[in-house]
């Protein structure tokens, strides 16, 4: 029996292949299924299962192609209704993979479908237990997530996922190992450890939810406390997910189109596409397309693009590193968004060849930005981590404007005034300038490093620390 977790950083997000003899499955498999196929062939082994453990909303699953491409059986759990031939199977039911079973618990609470699978080895043993989104190492699912499809409050489902976990997944014995679909990152927990495996014994004892003497109420109002808003793409992957979508040959296909400058230019103004570079935040600093969005492709690229980007069938035309392109295009089609168009061609020095025209953003050092304070410059700071970033520790006198809320609280922004741009290394600062810039906001200066350089420097005073876990 092999069982081997495939982890996607950028997503927080584990997938498996579990193969016993000569037959695989794959559980909660990501858009681009050829690892999967790869991985079963050099096992020797045929695809008969894709279990979907819900209907995701974080991410686009490839259980359609993966199915259509191996011929195997896509299985949901109880309630679930996907608009494509899959077998939703009942609660207990048992499915054969070579000498080991998986047997089907029904967890609804993060949402009404939510199933874990319970594998039994060859020897009768209960071994492994993939507890999708209703159990995280540390942490269980968020269940405000499914309340218009499920008909019910947040507090309801959370007392449905309560009811989940004591009476099918607690009683489980301590030895068996928990597999999640997901890890640190994800935004379907707000607690997850860094840890993507552990044993049951171990979440029985240190996850917050699992507590034994905890009431149902205890369990909704520390599930339900401190829960930010979803991004917008959720509700969008989840329609996907549950009715299908194009083919992802198809979409990497039209996404890796090359298009020469002129090309690039003229597509950009016929179709009002949204340009986005994806290369590093420096790099993009430098030199970029006027009015492009910078969201690198060397950190949470996907997650940031479905939380920032409002229409998931918005046309993109990308700049990219030389070679990059598949990997932005799949990356795009992980969180649902399919219409990449094309690529610039020899990116941005093609571009400046053509004698087009350009933009950059200034970007300045911590000491460059104490020095300009120190010489009598008002130095107007804005911090654009995560709220309970800033509530642990920040720049005194900084201001705050969390990336993720930019598209609500952008009004909150005077246009003739300057302001010194950081988050917590760089990233996250140059996709708030950049979409800033886009809408006409002229005085953003970046702050190279962030906070962690700004803190380093030893140039600015900071707040004393508080531990992020009693801030959120």
């Amino acid at each position: 029996m092999i069982i081997e977790q495939i982890y996607t950083g950028c997503l927080a997000q584990g997938a498996y292949y579990i193969q016993s003899e000569n037959e695989a499955a794959i559980i909660d498999p990501l858009r681009e299924v050829s690892p999967y196929i790869e991985r079963a062939k050099r096992g020797g082994a045929t695809v008969k299962y894709v279990l979907e453990t819900h209907f995701h909303a974080d991410f686009v699953s490839g259980h359609i192609d993966l199915a259509n491409k191996t011929g195997a059986e896509i299985v949901y759990g109880p309630t679930a209704a996907p608009a494509f031939a899959a077998h939703v199977a009942k609660d207990g039911d048992e499915l054969a993979l070579g000498k080991v079973k998986l047997r089907v618990i029904h967890t609804p609470g993060h949402t009404l479908e939510s199933t874990c699978y319970l594998l039994t080895d060859e020897n009768g043993k209960e071994t492994a237990l993939f507890s999708g989104d209703t159990l995280f190492i540390g942490d269980v699912g968020r269940p405000d997530l499914a309340q218009k499809a499920a008909g019910m409050t947040m507090e309801q489902l959370a007392g449905t996922l309560y009811d989940s976990l004591r009476n099918k997944i607690m009683p489980l014995a301590n030895n068996i190992i928990v597999y999640p679909a997901h890890g640190a990152g994800s935004a379907c927990g707000k607690n997850m450890s860094q840890e993507t495996t552990d044993t049951l014994g171990n979440q029985k004892k240190y996850n917050y939810a699992l507590r034994a003497n905890m009431t149902r109420q205890e369990f909704i109002t520390e599930v339900t406390r401190g829960l930010t808003a979803p991004p917008a793409y959720f509700p969008k992957n989840v329609k996907m997910n549950k009715e299908g979508y194009e083919n992802i040959d198809e979409v990497i296909s039209h996404g890796t189109k090359p298009l020469s400058a002129e090309e690039f230019e003229a597509t950009a103004n016929e179709t009002g596409a949204l340009i986005l570079d994806t290369r590093d935040a420096q790099d993009f600093a430098r030199q970029f397309i006027p009015n492009a969005v910078n969201i690198g492709i060397d950190g949470n690229f996907a997650p940031w693009v479905g939380a920032l980007i409002p229409d998931i069938e918005q046309p993109i035309l990308l700049i990219t590193e030389a070679g990059r392109e598949e990997e932005v295009v799949t990356r795009l089609a992980r969180v649902g968004f399919d219409h990449a168009i094309g690529y610039l061609k020899g990116g941005m020095p093609a571009w400046t060849i053509a004698g087009k025209e350009t933009d950059h953003i200034v970007s300045l050092t911590p000491e460059e930005v104490a020095d300009l304070e120190a010489s009598g410059e008002r130095v107007r700071l804005l911090d654009v981590r995560k709220y309970p970033e800033y509530l642990s520790e920040h720049v005194k006198g900084a201001e705050t404007l969390p990336l993720d809320t930019i598209n609500e609280e952008i009004a909150k922004l005077a246009k003739n005034e300057k302001y010194f741009v950081h988050c917590a290394g760089g990233y996250r600062s140059m996709i708030f300038n950049s979409m800033l810039r886009a809408r006409g906001y002229d005085n953003l200066i970046d702050i190279k490093g962030g906070f962690n350089a700004m803190k380093a420097s030893g140039r600015f005073k900071i707040t004393d620390y508080v531990c992020p876990t009693s801030v959120v």
